[in-house]
Parts: structure tokens; sequence; C-alpha cells
């Protein structure tokens, strides 16, 4: 009932459109996000056609439709019904073009058959069956444009053709054909929800106006407009490239653990049973067991002590040779006591004490904490005996030895153990010591216990505990906490030079490093210090065209996985340096750094388009492409400001780089046309306005003409009451 009121309201004029356009171009699509007001995405869209007809008795059954059907366009009630029509050429559209007042002609730009039919087939149609009907020529699916088609080729269906770049058609030849058929030009985007109203307040004007014509006693039709010019859309910005960091290499407990197996660059022999030597590292052993640390801290000099030695190891004056000895002789100290007041594992000296293997086979002890004796006693050359310093060794000494792997002799750290330390189980706390591993599996948990107790390794212990109460998922979290505490020591070694084995000489000086340390954490540090290269058998390295700060970042980042920056880093040169030395996860946390500082300086508005230039080639040749795409974007998106400030820096760019500026600009070139075309027609359009209002005569004539004087006759031309037009 509605729906017949709108034909009998005075003053309302119902507009019949009809939408005629080959299969697929987005007619119904156009229809429904008009008349329902509906939005779509690109992928919901590029679902696999079906042919379909909006049906007109939608505006008889849906009360919305109506409603939304019913606008005011340059002061007049309007009430538009939209018929939609099918695309197939062989189909009668007779009934649809029947007392038509506009038709709405559609293409596809991403079409040009479309577009070729409309000057072939559907303006021919049209005029051949409604002569006298304004024709509105429309371009849709402008979002495919800017588009990435490669994204929109794979979500179409699998049979549909590839859209290809080549068939996307500028403005301006829509615009051509438009003037060519001397009929209006729009262009719409259901995606984008841009020119969806101009295409139809437009299409309302044309058929206003052609119903005035017929119609010139309808005054309130005097002002409406002609179809207006539509200003060209500008695509959204593109946002920026985000800097993705692939996760840190998985090998972090399998490198250590396979270093202990095959023992590269190790430094230290442990002696077990008099008959057992198990090749070691210092900076392994000493940065997970305080214990260790204060071994290897000794000074070993015949002669250079005398007397006996504190009860915590060492004389006194051998904790003034390092800076750091006095910090681990007091945590040597609150080992002690701690041991002092927990109850510790150790194993029975008796198989027959020793009775089952459960937990009943743990018995309590205490530990004195200070152990007596006399103190370390001195070896020939350079080493002492440690009996009275540790149950856990009986000696330590300085000695040529043969190297496992090269079969050369070398100056290492030769350690006896107790002899009651068994070579399985102590092979199990070495495990730990270098992975912070327990296997679950362990038969020989007592043995490995009482290491545990002699070593002063309480965490470890902890963990065998938790294995024989059934309670090894607790494990978990010590061994997170082992690492924290590694990674802490570690870098404390790291600032200090503490168990160096190699120096690295750079541009600005040299830096310490540990070899064992880069071997398990860096492919490139393995070959080379582990193949038939000078640096495998030398303590000097030469590094050309490196800085310290970037050397530093590097060992701190293979060192704890993690990347810190400082004060005088230079991003770029850690990027070259990371690429140089196949760390690509330490390149992208350094592109994702460097993003983050270039955007922080753009918020508070520092000029970084000059940086921009200098990182997008260094970045593209040092395979940093994160970071030049993040570079590329930037450029591409302030492009008319970079050409302006740097010219000869933008021609200098690659072939590559420039051609994928002209694609990819923003503002893009087809819009920076079109906006110039539309200022030239909008000043055009303003220019006919003001000469067609120049021309229309100041007085109107009256239906009556009496002589009368001018100044009456003025007079009465301005009262409106007194005059009425002649159309």
């Amino acid at each position: 009932m509605d729906s017949d009121m709108d034909y009998e309201r005075p003053n309302v004029e119902t507009i019949k459109c009809v939408v005629v356009g080959d299969n697929a171009v987005g007619k119904t699509r156009l229809i429904c996000a008009r008349a329902c007001n509906a939005t779509l995405t690109q992928y919901q869209l590029l679902a696999t056609h079906v042919p379909t007809v909006w049906a007109i008795d939608q505006y008889r059954v849906c009360q919305e439709v109506l409603e939304r059907s019913r606008d005011v366009v340059d002061d007049v009630s309007v009430s538009l019904r939209l018929w939609d029509t099918f695309g197939d050429h062989h189909k009668d559209r007779r009934f649809a073009y029947g007392r038509s007042d506009v038709v709405v002609l559609c293409f596809s730009i991403a079409n040009p058959n479309s577009l070729h039919h409309v000057k072939t087939m559907w303006y021919p149609e049209i005029k051949h069956f409604c002569p006298r009907a304004p024709v509105i020529l429309v371009g849709c699916q402008l979002d495919l444009r800017y588009a990435d088609l490669e994204a929109v080729n794979r979500a179409r269906r699998p049979l549909a053709r590839p859209i290809k770049p080549n068939e996307i058609l500028p403005p301006e030849k829509g615009r051509e054909v438009a003037k060519e058929l001397g009929i209006p030009y729009y262009e719409t985007s259901v995606v984008a929800q841009f020119g969806i109203k101009d295409v139809f307040d437009n299409a309302i004007r044309a058929a206003l106006i052609s119903r005035r014509h017929l119609q010139f006693w309808k005054s309130h039709l005097r002002n409406v407009q002609r179809p207006l010019l539509q200003a060209p859309f500008l695509p959204p910005k593109p946002p920026p490239p985000i800097i993705v960091v692939p996760d840190p290499p998985s090998s972090s407990e399998e490198c250590p653990a396979h270093l202990l197996e095959d023992p590269l660059c190790a430094d230290v022999i442990l002696v077990l049973q008099e008959r057992v030597r198990i090749f070691a590292h210092k900076i392994y052993l000493s940065t997970s067991s305080s214990k260790f640390y204060d071994l290897f801290l000794m000074d070993l000099s015949e002669g250079e002590l005398g007397g006996t030695s504190g009860p915590g190891g060492a004389h006194p004056e051998d904790h003034q040779g390092h800076p750091d000895q006095h910090h681990h002789h007091h945590h040597h100290h609150h080992g002690r006591d701690f041991l002092l007041r927990a109850a510790s594992f150790d194993v029975c000296e008796s198989m027959d004490e020793a009775g089952d293997s459960g937990p009943a086979g743990l018995r309590a002890s205490t530990s004195d904490g200070i152990l007596r004796g006399n103190g370390t006693g001195y070896l020939p050359g350079r080493g002492r005996v440690l009996s009275s310093w540790s149950r856990a060794f009986v000696s330590i000494q300085e000695e040529m030895a043969e190297d496992p792997l090269t079969y050369k002799s070398r100056l290492m750290v030769v350690v006896k153990m107790d002899n009651s330390i068994q070579p399985g189980p102590f092979r199990a706390v070495l495990k730990y010591l270098y992975t912070g591993e327990l296997d679950e599996n362990e038969r020989d948990l007592m043995h490995i216990a009482h290491i545990a107790e002699l070593l002063e390794v309480f965490d470890l212990r902890m963990m065998v505990a938790n294995i024989l109460n059934n309670e090894a998922f607790m494990n978990q979290e010590i061994t997170k906490a082992f690492h924290v505490r590694r990674t802490n020591r570690v870098k404390e070694c790291l600032a200090k030079g503490t168990f160096s084995d190699v120096t690295f000489i750079l541009d600005d000086g040299t830096i310490s490093a540990h070899k064992p340390l880069l071997i398990s954490s860096c492919d490139w540090m393995a070959a080379m210090f582990g193949g038939p290269f000078v640096e495998s058998s030398t303590r000097e390295v030469v590094f050309p065209y490196t800085s310290k700060s970037c050397m530093r970042a590097v060992l701190e980042y293979l060192y704890t996985g993690m990347f810190t920056s400082s004060p005088d880093l230079d991003d770029m040169k850690l990027i070259i340096l990371a690429n140089r030395l196949c760390l690509p996860h330490l390149v992208a946390l350094t592109e994702q750094y460097t993003v983050t500082g270039l955007m922080e300086a753009t918020q508070m508005m520092v000029d970084i388009d000059g940086d921009v230039l200098v990182f997008l080639e260094l970045a593209q040749f040092h395979c940093a492409y994160q970071l030049a795409d993040w570079c590329l974007h930037h450029i591409c998106t302030n492009y008319n400001n970079v050409c302006r400030k740097f010219p000869r820096d933008m021609k200098a760019m690659s072939p590559e780089n420039q051609e994928y500026f002209e694609k990819h600009r923003w503002p893009p070139v087809w819009y920076l046309k079109e906006e110039d075309h539309y200022q030239r027609a909008r000043k055009e359009r303003e220019k006919e306005d003001y000469l067609h209002l120049k021309r229309q005569p100041k007085r109107r004539w009256l239906f009556w003409n009496s002589p009368s004087s001018p100044s009456s006759s003025a007079a009465s031309s301005s009262s409106p009451s007194s005059s009425s037009a002649v159309v």
C-alpha cells in the first residue's frame, strides 16, 4: 500500500531506473548497496559468481527498502525504483526497459570487453527500446584499480580467468566512451563505498530534467541541476609493512650438548678414576657452576703463594688478580651456608646400605661446609692439590695435551676428579651444566645426586628429588631459572673478558670472546674455528670493516639470544655484519629496531627521507628485505616530497626501484591526472553556469503585457506575488 501511495503523493516524483550491463560487472551489488545499504568485502565479492537479479517486488515486501528509495534531490522529493537485469546478451529485456525514466549502463574497469560492449551492444539496445530515456555510464569495481591483483586472483574461484594488470582500465578510457556517446560518466566501488550516491543522485537529476521538458508546468522541477561532476577517488594510503621477526633458532640446547660430545676447542680435561678423560670447556662449566668458576680462577703459578689458603679455597691474594673474584668468593661462602642449612643427598658407600634404588636409597646428610686440612698444595709446573679445597676435586694442573680433533698439542687445564665420581653419572651432570636439562629416564640418579652434592649444584640435586618424587614437571621452572642465571654470568664474562680464548681485532679496538659459545650458536663461527682455517689455531682474528659496538651486539646476541642496543650502535653496519655471519634472526631484530627508530623520528617531526634513501639500497644488497620493503613504502607514500628534495638520488636509483616507485607511488598517477581533469572541468562548468545566468533576462515576462513605466515594471517583476514565469 505504501508503494502505491508514492505514486499518489503530490510533488513526489517516482523514478524508474533500469540497470544494465555485461555479466559479473557488479550491477546487482551496486543496486543492493543503494537499496539495502549492503556492504561487502573484496573477498566476498570475489566468490563464485552466480547470475542474479534483484527483484523489483522488494519495494512491496520490504519496508526498509521502500524507505531507502525515498530521497530529496535538489529540493525535489523522489522515490527511486531500481530494476535489475540479467547481463546475458540473449536475454529479452524489453519488459525492463518499458516506461524507464533513466538507464544506468555498467561495465567493469577490470574487463575491457565490457566497455567495448557498451558501444557495440548496450547503447544501441537502449536507444532502440527507450530512445528518450537519458543514460548514465558507470565504471564498476573501482577498487581493483589499486588492489593487489595477485592476492585477488588467489582468492577467486579456481577456474576463473585471472585479472591481468594490463586489463585494468584507466579513468580516461571510460570518459572517452562517455564523451563519444554524449552521456555522463561516473565510477563506483561497493568495497570502498565510493560513488554509489553520486551515480543514483545524478541519474535522478537526468531523469527529472528529461521529465521537466515534458511536464513544464511543474514548478518544483525548475531548480533541478544537470548531472554534477564527480571528484576522483583517492585510494586509501597503503599501511606500512609489518616487520616480522621469525622464531629464534631452536638448537640452543642441542648445540651445547653436541659440543660436549664433539669437543671442538676444548680447554679442560676432566680425569675420572685415573683412566677416563672427558674434554670440556671452561666457559660452560664456570657459568653453570660457581665451584668451577672459583676453580678456574685459581692462580696456578708455582711459588707465588705461600702458607695455607683460606677455607674458601685459594689464598686471599688469588682473588686480587681478578676484579670479579671478591664477589664470587662471597658467593662461595653463601653456598656453603646454604649447604649447612639444607638436607642433601649422598650415596651410601656400601652396597648393603644402598638397599633398593628407590627414594629410600637416599639418606639425609649434613655437610660441614668448611673442609679441614692444610689448604692447597702445589704440583710441579703450574698446578696445585685440591683435595682439601673440595671433595669433588683432587688436583688441577696446566699441561700440554693433544687436541682430540686436530691431534695437535696445546696448553690445557687438567682437573682430576674424586675417585667416587663415576663416568656415566658425571656425563649426565655435564649435560646439565651445558644445557640445564636432566633426562627423566636416567638410571643412576643416586650417583648424579652425589656428584651434584660434591659440586654444590643444588638445582640439579633438586631436579633429582623431583624425579624421584614423580614431580618431574617442576624441573621446567628449574631449567628456565638455570638459563636466566647463566645468561647473566655469560654477559659478565663477555664484559670482563673472563675465560676468553680468542680476541677479535676490529677497526676501532679489540674485543675478547669465547670460541665454544660462538661455535654452538653460529654456524659461520663453527666453520671458521672448526675448519681448516688459520683462525682455528690462533688467538687473534682480524675482522675488517667492523666496529666494537657492532661486534659486541653480535656477541651478546650469540651468547644470550637477545638483541641489545647501545647509543653508539650503527643499525646498518650491524645488519651488514649479521648478514655476513649468516644470522637472519638477528637481521630481523635489527630491522625491527631500525624501523621503530625511524617511526619515532617521524612522530617527532624529524625528516627521515634522506636516511631512508641511504638505507634502501644497502638493505637490498645485504638481504634486509623487510627493511627494504619498509623503505620502499615510505618513499612511495612520500614520493613527491622525496623527488623534490633528492632529485639526483631518485634518478640514480636502480631501474627495478624506479619501476617499483612508478607502479606503487601514492597518490597514483591516474589519480593525479583525474584530479587535474576534475579541476579543469569544474572551472569550465563554473564558467558555463556564470554565462548561462548572465544570458538570462533580468525582466520576466507576464501573461499580460500592460503599458507601464520602467520603474513600475521593475517593481512588479521583483514582487513574487504579482508575477509568474513562463517556460
